[in-house]
């Protein structure tokens, strides 16, 4: 379902910004989860970000409260990570996933089953 297409990573600087974008090769209802995953280096993969639109409920992970910023246009079946005040912690590979069976994002990201391919954040110290 989750597209490659628009999700750029990149490097940048301590306190710098970054916009991840992820485009569904299908149609994302309202009822979807979809969010943001990352892995850094030696690391378990981590869920960082998920929105159901349908109950407008949103998670993030604590180490990007505050600085992380989750969107999305399904018009577009499009979902958007803003990551701002970004630090070196934050270097990983960062995955846009869904799951299309639905669910509530207050508590977590669960279920995903449809993954995008990976890009590779850097951040510089």
């Amino acid at each position: 379902l989750m597209s490659a297409a628009g999700v750029w990573g990149g490097l940048v600087q301590a306190g710098g910004a970054l916009r991840l974008s992820c485009a569904a090769s299908g149609f994302i209802s309202d009822d979807y989860q979809i969010g943001w995953f990352r892995q850094a280096p030696g690391k378990g993969r981590e869920a960082v970000s998920c929105i159901t639109s349908s109950d407008d409920t949103v998670y993030y992970a604590d180490s990007v409260k505050g600085r992380f910023t989750i969107s999305s246009d399904n018009a577009k079946s499009t979902v958007y990570l803003q990551m701002n005040n970004l630090k070196p912690e934050d270097t990983a590979v960062y995955y846009c996933a869904a799951d299309p069976n639905g669910g509530s994002s207050r508590w977590g990201c669960y279920g995903m089953n449809s993954w995008g391919k990976g890009t590779l954040v850097t951040v510089s110290s």
